[in-house]
């Protein structure tokens, strides 16, 4: 720390008791002044040689006939005071970050300028500011943090507007240059290195990160950071990213981690007011700083303390633009009144509907500068939007055992996002089952709607096989999964058979074959499994459709769920007698269910019918 010593005469004040103080000298004091409320019994000639106000004072005091001055309004107290009547006798003071300010103020109050007397204590003081504090760091932040209690004298000074344009300038200084650091006085070692041509250079033995002042002015009150962070962007010269540390440091130094503490009566104002200032001095970039996971924190804060509507909005056209860095525990809001649902799901809605916007409009940009046929290829390679599609589908699995969320909630939520943004439904799924398990109410029509939102295409085998024993599921459905997957299975086994070394073209087939139109799968079913039969006794181990039996081992036979047996049973008798179509309302219509099989598919004997059924079963 820097510091000033002035004078050069022995401290000659004593006190008497905390309200008086007084110069022991040989001479009579002449004149009281009152400072608040501390009396000084002092001597007019040296004080009347430096203070021009004095001088005015003790006029004015002589002519109504007292020695008595009042002076309730000195800046400083009377600690200012007494700096700068010591200066007057010349007796030996010391300045320092701490009380320079103080003694600026008071000495501008006293009018010691250089009018009255060369060398005068405002201009020592401000070669002092000049050449010593506001080159600094450490004293800088320390004489910023003193100006708050001599308003409005020191921004009259301009001392405030110094030291932030000192401590700005300085955060803008290369970091191999910077060897201090104010909180945790970081030193950084240094040695000297010879090198074989003779020639010397300093290396840092420890290097400095480009956020090294982040943690020192978060000592500040809110008012002052904020004045010190317009500095340091109106600088352009600090990266975004630690901009972005700064404000996430300050934040999580001065909110409290308690949701009571932070909505007491206490604080809210100054919760309100940080929360307010931190929003609006978050970089305007997409690719600010500050990460998603912060910037809903700094939502959920700012909802609680009732920030104003039109920083909330900005709040979340910002979550927007970075929603696919987010997780699920960060989009899990509180839901305020008058909404029943425990988490906000209309807010994740607007920001879930915000981000697809803004997707949009770069796909379109994008393909249009790349002169791409399809944007189908495009969106399935965009990382982000395939993570915002595993952060919704996780996001309704949690709010999905809410009794109080509606159908048409659940469906807008998960309906805001392209259907490229889920090439597996495995998420969706897991969702749509929490959903129905939660809310057992729900009529025949709304759990077909809800599961509507599914493509069971896109299963993975695991969760087709979830699928196909999951009784909470419309008997459509079940049948889709249990259709499709075996259509699936059987075009990877015969792939494997055709071409037991090419397996990226065993993958191929089977994805042609499931996009092959139901009626031709369905015609060749039958053949399909009874080559599966055999199929599976040469790869028993082919994923986990298939189970090998120790007591009938020999026969290969696959093993499903007993309402998965009930419903092939009842399919491929519906197909012997040819009335497919009119045997079940609920799978019927669909251009993808079994029952729509050729009628010559159909004819066959009973006992092979009966094998056939076995063989599945």
């Amino acid at each position: 720390m820097k510091f000033m010593k002035l004078g050069s005469k022995p401290d000659a004040f004593q006190a008497e008791g905390k309200s008086v103080r007084y110069v022991s000298s040989e001479l009579a004091t002449d004149v009281i002044i009152n400072v608040g409320e501390v009396k000084f019994c002092l001597h007019k000639f040296p004080l009347l040689s430096r203070s021009n106000r004095l001088q005015k004072l003790v006029s004015k005091a002589s002519e109504e006939s007292s020695d008595e001055i009042q002076m309730a309004d000195f800046p400083g107290g009377p600690k200012a005071f007494e700096i700068c009547a010591k200066f007057c006798y010349g007796m030996t003071v010391t300045l320092n970050a701490y009380n320079v300010v103080a003694a600026r103020c008071a000495a501008e109050y006293l009018e010691m300028t250089e009018d009255v007397d060369r060398g005068n204590l405002i201009f020592k003081i401000e070669v002092f500011l000049n050449s010593s504090i506001f080159r600094s760091w450490k004293d800088s932040i320390i004489v910023l943090q003193t100006t708050k209690s001599l308003l409005p004298w020191s921004e009259d000074l301009k001392i405030i507007g110094r030291c932030i344009d000192s401590i700005a300038s300085k955060t803008s200084v290369d970091p191999a240059n910077v060897s201090w650091s104010y909180t945790f006085n970081r030193k950084l070692a240094e040695a000297d290195k010879i090198v074989e041509d003779g020639m010397k250079f300093r290396e840092k033995i420890e290097s400095v990160p480009k956020d090294w002042w982040v943690e020192d002015i978060c000592e500040l009150d809110i008012d002052l950071y904020k004045r010190v962070m317009i500095a340091v962007k109106s600088k352009g010269r600090m990266d975004g990213a630690v901009i972005g540390e700064a404000l996430k440091t300050y934040a999580v130094r001065w909110l409290p981690d308690s949701i009571d503490a932070l909505v007491s009566d206490a604080h809210t104002w100054r919760n309100k007011s940080l929360v307010e200032t931190i929003i609006c001095l978050l970089p305007t970039d997409k690719g600010m700083g500050c990460s998603c996971s912060f910037l809903l924190k700094l939502l959920k804060v700012a909802i609680l303390v009732g920030t104003d509507e039109t920083l909330k909005e900005e709040l979340v056209k910002k979550i927007s633009l970075k929603l696919h860095e987010a997780c699920v525990s960060d989009l899990l809001i509180p839901a305020k009144s008058p909404q029943i649902t425990i988490y906000d799901v209309e807010l994740v809605q607007s920001i879930v509907s915000r981000f697809a916007i803004h997707e949009k409009c770069n796909w379109g940009s994008d393909v249009v500068d790349k002169n791409m046929k399809g944007t189908d290829n495009f969106i399935l390679g965009s990382a982000s939007l395939l993570n915002v599609g595993r952060l919704i589908d996780g996001y309704l699995a949690e709010i999905a055992s809410d009794p109080n969320l509606t159908l048409s909630s659940f469906i807008n939520l998960s309906t805001s996002i392209p259907d490229s943004a889920r090439p597996i439904h495995d998420g969706l799924y897991k969702a749509i089952d929490i959903y129905l398990k939660e809310h057992p109410s729900l009529s025949k029509a709304d759990r077909k709607k809800v599961c509507s939102l599914m493509d069971v295409k896109k299963l993975t085998m695991d969760a087709s096989m979830h699928a196909a024993q999951n009784e909470r599921l419309p008997l459509r459905v079940v049948v889709q999964v249990l259709f499709f997957e075996q259509v699936r299975t059987s075009a990877s086994a015969r792939s494997v058979k055709d071409h037991p070394r090419d397996t990226s073209r065993s993958t191929t087939n089977t994805d042609e074959e499931c996009e092959k139109p139901a009626a031709e799968n369905c015609k060749s079913l039958k053949n399909q499994m009874m080559s599966q039969m055999k199929l599976n006794e040469e790869f028993p181990t082919n994923g986990k459709l298939t189970k090998r039996n120790n007591k009938s081992s020999r026969s290969g036979v696959q093993l499903l769920p007993s309402r998965s047996r009930r419903i092939f049973d009842k399919l491929w008798a519906v197909g012997k007698g040819g009335h497919g179509e009119n045997k079940s309302s609920e799978t019927s219509g669909s251009s993808q269910s079994p029952t729509s099989m050729a009628p010559g598919d159909t004819k066959s004997s009973g006992s092979s019918s009966r094998q056939r059924r076995h063989s599945i079963s």
